[in-house]
């Protein structure tokens, strides 16, 4: 049993609290310090979420490496799960740049292996710590096909941007043919029944090249001053 299955899991059995979710609280906030006194120099950074199954063969592979090295020779750092995959690509891309390449690992049963390209690893035991640092030191979402923790990140950022919890930042979608049939529902389906507004839809960009994903990013994030023309957090 892994440490979010211990915090999340209703008691069955008589347990002495003390013992357990007190002590579990000291943790919890060790993880945020740790990651807050780790992170809080990297400057402004472009998170990139997608598949831990994604192979150095495939084309979203290949494009996320490409995109990561464009946004990393524009000062950007780049944070990922610090996994294979995808976030491998993230972290590959600006390592080879000789960016900053952030891992934010996390304790799984299966899949999570730390990949070799991060100057900058850390571990979570908790994910709702590893989300948060994610929304914290991002000034971008770069989005490439996933599954479901893919599109636990994508909702959660549209969601906290939409209510405002969060300063809106460019929410990117990379591949439309992956996000077609998604975003068919939400314009189709949640939109037409009245549950989001038109200018949700606003929310997020899709593009196609690792071109256009670090064009959109830089240029949104001068004009929303996160970034100056020396690629500098504004």
């Amino acid at each position: 049993i892994h440490e979010d299955q211990h915090l999340l899991r209703s008691s069955k059995v008589h347990e002495d609290f003390t013992s357990t979710d007190p002590w579990r609280v000291l943790r919890i906030m060790g993880e945020f310090v740790e990651g807050f006194e780790t992170l809080s120099g990297i400057g402004p950074a472009v998170a990139i979420f997608g598949s831990a199954r994604s192979t150095p063969e495939e084309q979203y592979y290949q494009a996320a490496v490409k995109a990561a090295a464009l946004l990393a020779a524009e000062g950007l750092a780049i944070i990922t799960g610090g996994g294979p995959g995808i976030m491998e690509a993230g972290n590959r891309g600006a390592f080879e740049q000789d960016g900053t390449s952030v891992g934010c690992n996390i304790q799984l049963p299966f899949e999570q292996k730390a990949n070799e390209y991060q100057t900058i690893s850390l571990e979570f035991r908790y994910f709702f710590v590893r989300k948060v640092m994610f929304l914290k030191y991002s000034v971008a979402f770069l989005i490439f096909p996933g599954g479901f923790g893919t599109m636990d990140e994508l909702f959660e950022a549209l969601t906290l941007t939409q209510t405002e919890k969060i300063q809106q930042f460019p929410i990117v979608l990379y591949g439309s043919e992956y996000w077609k049939g998604l975003l068919d529902w939400i314009r189709n389906t949640m939109l037409a029944a009245g549950y989001i507004s038109p200018e949700d839809l606003d929310l997020f960009t899709v593009v196609d090249t690792p071109e256009d994903a670090a064009e959109y990013i830089v240029r949104e994030l001068k004009k929303y001053e996160f970034l100056n023309s020396n690629g500098k957090k504004g």
